[in-house]
């Protein structure tokens, strides 16, 4: 079940990095995937500061997923 809930909360913090910052939509798979690695980076910047509860654990997420985009984002622009 543990596995369940990291990739509901990755898709959704994904998926909500990719809203804020505009352009970095990458699918479901790539949202999964973003917001799984932009949890990991959010604890790592932030720690507990957004609270421990699942709101808490979706926004420290979606930072993380915004800091990730970011970053893949200085790498791929200009490519087609």
């Amino acid at each position: 079940m543990g596995i369940l809930w990291t990739l509901i909360i990755g898709a959704i913090a994904g998926w909500l990095g990719a809203q804020i910052f505009k352009g970095g939509s990458l699918g479901l798979v790539g949202n999964i995937i973003v917001g799984i690695i932009g949890g990991a980076i959010g604890y790592w910047l932030l720690g507990t500061v957004l609270g421990t509860a699942l709101i808490g654990q979706i926004l420290t997420g979606a930072v993380g997923s915004i800091v990730l985009l970011a970053i893949i984002n200085l790498f791929t622009r200009g490519r087609a």
